[in-house]
């Protein structure tokens, strides 16, 4: 199986597990219950934020900083679904292309295939993987969808809310809920005017937050590398603040993790028990109305459980 290789550090198996696994070929899920064990030591942080906001540029700085302590690094960077190939509109080697050649870094571009909340249905499986890897780092960039990237929350130990002056960003955070998510804000390209209105914003909108500590907002200028090492540093600071009362934070990421595989794992024993022919029928018998969706649904479930090894 590619685990073993993988758990040894090898590039290659690697990136043939994060294709079986994102496509769900083969025995992909054989692979992540035996790759699960050596999970759990790597620091996730997330990278979420607007379109714009220059997450990618913030990312290979941080990918910078990082190399430099000697810490490899595991980027996954949620782009675009394309709807032609359905693959990665973005692409790695154009994004992150000067560290192709170091072995301590190990990116790799995720389609979103459709899926909301700024992440690919397989994004938390491939963390496991980069985790798995011996990755002290794993960076998850969001897609930039905007007020729908608040996944990130759920799967990363910190998440970093991107922000940019001049752009309506500090009205976005309001709508989105993405206040609520951020353990940090970077107010990123803080050399362009505008950039202590939208610092005020934020503060102004803190001020309604219902947790005891606030986020910190920093500047950034990513492009000149500036702020960076500052934001590391709270990086840190803010993991060892949260280690302190991980218990009850693992316990809904867990809890969180064990609901999705669940619902996903229902969701593909449907798929293998209905034929495309079927569900165009129940569709059909629907819109006729002859049935209704909660009652097809329920005899499909009942379906499921009567055949558990579909």
């Amino acid at each position: 199986m590619l685990y073993e290789d993988v758990i040894k550090g090898n590039i290659r198996a690697t990136a043939k597990l994060i294709r079986k696994v994102d496509d769900q070929a083969d025995d992909y899920l054989e692979e992540l219950k035996a790759i699960y064990p050596y999970t759990g030591k790597a620091f996730l942080i997330g990278i979420t934020g607007n379109p714009g906001a220059g997450k990618s540029t913030l990312v290979n700085q941080l990918i910078k900083h990082f190399r430099g302590e000697g810490k490899k690094v595991g980027v996954v960077a949620i782009d675009p679904t394309s709807p032609f190939s359905g693959g990665a509109i973005l692409g790695d080697r154009i994004r992150m292309q000067k560290y192709f050649n170091d072995e301590g870094v190990f990116i790799r571009s995720v389609a979103t295939r459709g899926n909301l909340g700024g992440l690919s249905r397989s994004t938390s499986d491939i963390i496991k993987i980069l985790d798995a890897m011996g990755n002290d780092i794993v960076i998850i960039e969001t897609v930039g969808v905007g007020q729908d990237e608040i996944d990130i929350c759920k799967i990363a130990d910190l998440s970093v809310v991107v922000l940019v002056p001049g752009m309506g960003d500090h009205i976005q955070a309001i709508k989105a809920g993405i206040m609520e998510i951020a353990d940090v804000f970077v107010l990123n390209k803080a050399d362009l005017n505008g950039a202590d209105r939208t610092i005020s914003d934020v503060n102004s909108m803190l001020m309604m937050d219902s947790r005891d500590k606030k986020p910190p907002v920093l500047k950034t200028v990513a492009e000149k590398g500036e702020g960076i090492k500052e934001l590391i540093e709270m990086l840190y600071s803010l993991k060892n603040e949260k280690n302190s009362f991980c218990k009850s934070l693992n316990l809904e990421r867990k809890k969180l993790e064990f609901t999705s595989i669940l619902n996903h794992l229902i969701q593909e024993r449907v798929n293998l028990l209905l034929t495309k022919e079927e569900k165009e029928s129940i569709l059909s018998k629907i819109l006729d109305g002859e049935t209704n969706p909660y009652m097809e649904a329920e005899m499909i479930v009942d379906r499921v459980f009567r055949n558990p090894f579909l």
